[in-house]
């Protein structure tokens, strides 16, 4: 008797672990089922720079992920990269979070204003946050450029683990920043600020190491994740790795005339524009490649070939993160985005410095680098490839970062879903924002929306979630009367439908609201203000809207003003029937 109470104990105790082995199996599974996000960001590519959307560049990895998943045409950021990740991380506009104007560039009646701090709020969560609080692991590496004391930083933001360069740029090998203020620049991993960086660092390949290595710590616990891998490239100063110096010698010889030609064309068989696209105005002060010196060519050109080794060698890192995540079993549960921050820069500030030699940062610049044309591309050169190549990753847009045209707002995107829904589509119809990926991520995940945060009611997220998109059963997360703002120091637009109003404060803009049909029109090359005033008036009251509901409030200085004859006059641009070349069209 004793014997056999003794046995049914023993069995009773073996049933209860065998149901408590059982639980955790299903609840790892259960784990498992929730799907795992790696979220990629470029800094300061252009829309058609890689292979997928029409460049001539090596990307080979990226066109991958083009082929798996689906290319949205129709994807607008903000004009600079600090605005951008404000969204990406809270799905709420720039200007309610902390993030109205850059903090480098403040304008006196925006200081101590509400969204106007120069950091991220904390008063809103960010995605990470909210996910971490859900079981998600959450992972992040590469430029942050949200804020930089340790209430700011992203393991104070949500990251459980992080390696981050805080500021907006520096050295690709060193911690060099962009000027003399800013060096040495700052990093961190985790909650510790680095007084050095690890050895052999490269910013592409350490931020890719990092991820995987983050990633690689705990994916065998069940447990989904994220990973946001925000690169720093293509960023200036542009530096590469000495055996992808010469990579590029010759490609870009014909010059940014013709090859923004040949990427219009590529795009065009690829569906991404429509066959009646007429290129975007080639800058007015940027004088036609045929017009230089032979030995000019040559040296521009080889500015553009450092540019394409540093893409090239991002893409070359993002596939190494992809055959790690193929070879531990975790593509197939993961969606995976990547798009560009912002627009590229046209500023070339080793030249600029060179125009105001008896300043601080220009005496800073001529001790720290050498600008020899040999040495483009190199550790100890502050390398950038101007207005002139700037152009040629815009194609087919006119503008640029810093400016609301579509050059600077209008960004590649690749969304692939674990199921390949809709695998190597162009979306060209469904307008979509970056503030949408913060609640698509937490809709995909089955995470509700927070109603509070530390305590007190928030808003719910502004963004658009893309379920139905990414699905396949909508085309477009918007509707008809939808609409996407944008402002930065006085740069405005608004997208609704296939229009848009926008207004850029010269000497890059005319300094009045423009009215384009964006769809048909997508380099911005015919203002049709005069001819459809009904249209202009209803944008130009959903702007108003948009400023009053977004806590607007236009700068009363900008880092453009006294530069308005800084420029040569801009000549007019006439719509007659010419063809898509880049050369702005004679007056017939």
């Amino acid at each position: 008797m004793k014997m056999e109470t003794i046995t049914r104990f023993y069995c009773l105790v073996l049933s209860v672990l065998a149901l408590a082995q059982s639980q955790t199996a299903v609840a790892q599974q259960a784990g498992n089922q929730r799907p795992n996000f790696v979220v990629i960001v470029a800094d300061d590519m252009g829309f058609s720079d890689m292979g997928a959307f029409g460049g001539e560049i090596n990307t080979p990895n990226l066109d991958k992920l083009a082929g798996e998943g689906v290319r949205y045409t129709n994807f607008y950021v903000a004009p600079t990269c600090s605005p951008t990740r404000s969204m990406l991380m809270t799905g709420m506009d720039n200007h309610l979070v902390g993030m109205g104007c850059m903090y480098e560039y403040l304008a006196p009646n925006q200081e101590n204003q509400p969204g106007y701090e120069g950091v991220l709020s904390t008063e809103i969560p960010t995605m990470a946050e909210i996910l971490q609080a859900n079981g998600y692991h959450t992972y992040m590496t590469g430029k942050w450029h949200l804020g930089k004391n340790k209430d700011h930083i992203p393991a104070a933001r949500g990251f459980e683990r992080s390696f981050s360069m805080l500021s907006g740029s520096g050295s690709y090998f060193s911690m060099n920043g962009p000027d003399e203020e800013s060096t040495p620049n700052h990093y961190v991993e985790d909650h510790q600020y680095l007084k050095e960086l690890p050895k052999g660092y490269y910013a592409t390949k350490t931020f890719t190491d990092k991820i995987i290595e983050y990633i690689d710590s705990n994916k065998g616990d069940g447990k989904p994740f994220l990973a946001y891998l925000a690169h720093q490239a293509p960023h200036d100063p542009l530096m590469v790795p000495k055996d992808y110096l010469r990579k590029y010698k010759g490609m870009f010889d014909k010059g940014w005339d013709v090859l923004r030609d040949e990427r219009l064309e590529r795009m065009v068989k690829m569906g991404i524009l429509s066959e009646k696209t007429v290129m975007g105005e080639r800058l007015w002060y940027v004088p036609g490649f045929d017009k230089l010196k032979p030995a000019a060519q040559v040296v521009t050109a080889r500015k553009m070939e450092v540019f394409a080794a540093v893409v090239d060698y991002m893409d070359m890192q993002i596939g190494r993160l992809m055959d790690y995540l193929e070879k531990n079993n975790l593509r197939e549960n993961t969606y995976i985005l990547f798009f560009s921050d912002n627009g590229p820069d046209v500023n070339d500030k080793a030249s600029t410095y060179k125009n105001y030699p008896s300043t601080n940062n220009a005496n800073w610049m001529a001790k720290t680098y050498t600008h020899g044309f040999q040495n483009w591309g190199r550790a100890e050169s502050f390398t950038c490839y101007g207005p002139s190549w700037a152009q040629l990753s815009t194609a087919p847009f006119f503008g640029f970062k810093y400016t609301t045209y579509e050059g600077g707002t209008r960004s590649p995107l690749i969304v692939v879903s674990p199921k390949g829904t809709n695998a190597g589509q162009v979306n060209t119809e469904a307008l979509m924002h970056v503030k949408d990926i913060a609640p698509t991520l937490l809709d995909i995940a089955g995470i509700a929306q927070p109603g509070t945060f530390k305590g007190k009611s928030i808003p719910a997220m502004q963004g658009k979630s893309w379920v139905s998109t990414i699905n396949g059963n909508r085309t477009s997360p918007r509707t008809a009367d939808d609409y996407l703002g944008t402002e930065l120091w006085n740069s405005k637009s608004l997208r609704k439908g296939d229009w848009k109003i926008v207004n850029v404060m010269l000497p890059h803009g005319t300094g009045d609201w423009q009215l384009y049909d964006v769809k048909n029109d997508p380099g911005e090359r015919f203002d049709l203000a005069a001819s459809h005033p009904e249209k202009l008036a209803e944008l130009l009251a959903n702007w108003d809207q948009y400023m009053v509901e977004n806590n607007v409030i236009l700068p009363n200085r900008t880092p453009y003003d006294g530069m308005e004859d800084k420029l040569p006059p801009r000549p007019p641009v006439y719509a007659p029937d010419f063809s898509r070349g880049s050369e702005v069209p004679e007056k017939g």
